[in-house]
């Protein structure tokens, strides 16, 4: 049993203090922790809507009516975690590089600690950053990437000069070598691509299943085939809140109609048991887009589960 963090309980000053995560501790002590929560408010990487700096607050505002029992799992989570709010890395808006440097600085530091973080995002470019920090201690990692698109594309050019965006992470982690691409998979990618060359990059580096595909085999037969794709690798799992259909999902910065519901994504996360996990990230929440929460209130429900996924771990492992 835990001896370490858990949230304030819920019938006491649920609506009192810093808005924190389930109402965790907001802690930047490391000792005794097994997960912290951790918010990356950058979005400068969007190319459409922005305000992806806004999610990490979002995820938190509505995440007050989780509770520790999670009866889909059969558990506590904090009879076997020890888990806080990290709160935030500090970045700077418009300043790419450098903020980019700043997250896997800081992922390296609670992962060095021995601490699983779950990363609320933020555009989808944070997890470049946060896949050096991971593949620095395990080395490539294998993926599960939720998303409507592969985000596998090149830099824009401008000017004679290149930028990256929340279409180049995996493209730029496959090329440094941070993914074990074998092992890896993406589910759910639909919509346009800009041309043949970008519809190219659908199963170029590793394993897509269309959302097409996904709605055909099913959520169960998905797991199954997640689950022997990874196999026993040190694997990080990325979720961008646009796997969701928009119906589903409104806040978030390039939609695409034709997702998935919010059960479907909580049976395939649920499922995703006996994993070893080396971190996750749920990214591109935009409240501003969000009606009556229903997006953010997705995204911290998902986030709950993968700590329930962390909590099993530690109950069948410990």
């Amino acid at each position: 049993m835990s001896k370490g963090y858990a949230p304030i309980h819920a019938g006491h000053f649920a609506f009192a203090g810093i808005r924190t995560f389930m109402r965790l501790p907001h802690v930047k002590e490391l000792r005794n922790v097994d997960v912290a929560i951790v918010g990356v408010p950058f979005d400068s990487g969007n190319t459409y809507r922005t305000g992806a700096r806004f999610g990490p607050n979002g995820i938190r505002n509505e995440s007050l009516q989780l509770f520790a029992y999670n009866p889909a799992q059969s558990l506590d989570i904090f009879e076997h975690l020890s888990a806080i709010d990290y709160g935030d890395i500090p970045v700077m808006p418009g300043q790419f590089v450098a903020s980019h440097q700043k997250i896997t600085q800081d992922a390296k530091r609670l992962l060095d600690n021995n601490v699983l973080p779950i990363f609320l995002g933020g555009d989808h470019s944070i997890s470049w950053a946060l896949l050096r920090a991971v593949a620095a201690k395990y080395g490539p990692v294998a993926l599960i990437h939720f998303d409507a698109h592969t985000d596998l594309e090149p830099p824009y050019s401008f000017n004679n000069q290149t930028f990256d965006h929340h279409g180049t992470p995996f493209s730029r982690a496959v090329a440094e070598g941070l993914i074990d691409t074998e092992h890896s998979v993406q589910l759910g990618i639909r919509g346009a691509f800009f041309d043949r060359d970008d519809a190219a990059t659908l199963n170029s580096a590793f394993t897509a299943i269309t959302a097409t595909e996904l709605h055909e085999m099913g959520m169960t037969k998905a797991v199954e085939t997640i689950k022997a794709k990874v196999a026993d690798k040190p694997t990080y799992l990325t979720f961008d809140i646009d796997f969701l259909d928009p119906a589903y999902a409104p806040g978030t910065g390039t939609p695409e109609i034709g997702g998935f519901t919010s059960h479907q994504a909580l049976q395939l996360v649920r499922g995703l048991t006996d994993i070893n996990f080396a971190g996750f990230d749920l990214v591109e929440v935009m409240p501003a887009y969000d009606h009556a929460g229903i997006t953010c209130l997705a995204a911290a429900t998902l986030v709950y589960e993968m700590m329930s996924l962390l909590a099993l771990n530690k109950a069948i492992f410990h």
